[in-house]
């Protein structure tokens, strides 16, 4: 096999696990990153006064079902036991999230046992909407107009800046309800934190021979013939100098704030009604249960629409923003020796799993073309 010169733009998970299935079989992989640091959203650091564990873009937990990503993460970090459970106020009650039999027992003041909450959903369920397009309407069918305005409508319009009238049903890709105690939020197989955070477990990642990262650097198209085939993880929107104009993200602020103690005795407290004007506190110490701190970090969590010089977290891909997408994919698909990866540069939310799992199978792609002489895709991966 010729040994590849191989250009990846991001230091964050696709980038890096791409690095490193591709170094592992002798080419060399130089990545480059805007930013001063690695492992993008993912980086987390110690807060210098308190020494927490600090999840620097907010809130990450590793949750799967793929046990080949979940034994190669493994290679590079402990993953400590994590069971993500996520607390609700409302209405000057704290109550359990998922939506669960406690849930619906505190709400309704009941005592309901399994069937008896299933019925009673049901009964508050709209029936007369038998075919949900809006999230809206996927709340009012399944779940009710009380549990819907409690706990989905004022947190979606603060998290999206729009009516849930607005957004597609499919965000409430199923019942959102569980009818026992299981406040688990995620029902992966397997679910954990990096016992030393997701910055050394994606450094270590980086450490091989056929790596050089390069920070604080900004990606030019006159690299280009330098390299044998460029990945690229920034947005696509920015590879073409935004000359359809900007695709469309949410962005978040966080307030960040210490107190000694504990202060709210959970890692995750969502406030759902619209007045109150942040979307949750995360407290980032329980992140790290296994650890033990005198002091407390806390971020109040604020979502607004993403400008030029923000930080682009969730892509919106309403109607209009698919459109734009759709010129900016036309643009791309004539590109050679270039593959988009990653969630700006396929402009898809992925979960770490997701982004990892696709990254194994862009190596893979990008190995079978080179031994058999074939031209790479520009996407491995369905985006629109």
């Amino acid at each position: 096999m010729n040994k590849k010169n191989i250009l990846i733009v991001g230091a964050g998970l696709s980038g890096v696990v791409i690095a490193r299935k591709l170094a592992e079989k002798g080419h060399k992989i130089r990545i480059i990153d805007r930013r001063s640091h690695i492992a993008g959203n993912c980086y987390d650091a110690r807060d210098e006064q308190s020494q927490v564990m600090v999840h620097t873009y907010g809130p990450h937990i590793f949750h799967t079902d793929n046990e080949l990503v979940w034994d190669f993460i493994n290679k590079f970090s402990t993953m400590m036991p994590y069971t993500n459970r996520v607390k609700a106020t409302y209405g000057g009650r704290v109550f359990s999230l998922p939506i669960n039999l406690h849930t619906i027992n505190q709400f309704f003041n009941k005592t309901c046992s399994p069937s008896e909450a299933k019925e009673l959903i049901e009964q508050k369920g709209d029936a007369s909407i038998e075919d949900p397009q809006t999230f809206e309407e996927q709340a009012l069918r399944f779940v009710g107009r009380e549990l819907y305005e409690a706990f989905f409508k004022g947190y979606t319009i603060k998290q999206w800046g729009m009516s849930p009238s607005e957004l597609p049903a499919s965000i409430l890709k199923r019942l959102p309800v569980r009818f026992n105690y299981d406040d688990n939020y995620f029902n992966h197989k397997f679910q954990g934190m990096p016992k030393d955070g997701y910055t050394s477990m994606i450094e270590k990642m980086a450490d091989h021979p056929n790596i050089i990262i390069e920070l604080n650097v900004e990606y030019s198209h006159a690299e280009r013939d330098r390299f044998d085939h460029v990945f690229y993880s920034g947005p696509l929107d920015l590879f073409y100098d935004y000359q359809f104009g900007r695709l469309g993200y949410r962005t978040l602020d966080f307030e960040k704030f210490t107190t000694e103690g504990d202060f709210q005795g959970c890692a995750v407290m969502n406030y759902c009604e619209q007045n109150v004007p942040y979307t949750r506190i995360t407290e980032h110490k329980y992140f790290s249960p296994w650890e033990n701190h005198d002091q407390s970090v806390c971020y109040r969590e604020f979502s607004r629409s993403c400008t030029e010089n923000d930080i682009p977290y969730y892509p919106i891909r309403q109607v209009g923003e698919m459109a734009l997408l759709d010129k900016y994919l036309d643009l791309a698909n004539k590109e050679q020796g270039m593959t988009f990866i990653g969630r700006l540069g396929t402009y898809r939310y992925l979960d770490m799993d997701v982004t990892i799992a696709e990254a194994f199978a862009t190596a893979d792609k990008y190995l079978e073309t080179i031994d058999e002489q074939k031209m790479m895709p520009v996407f491995t991966v369905k985006v629109r």
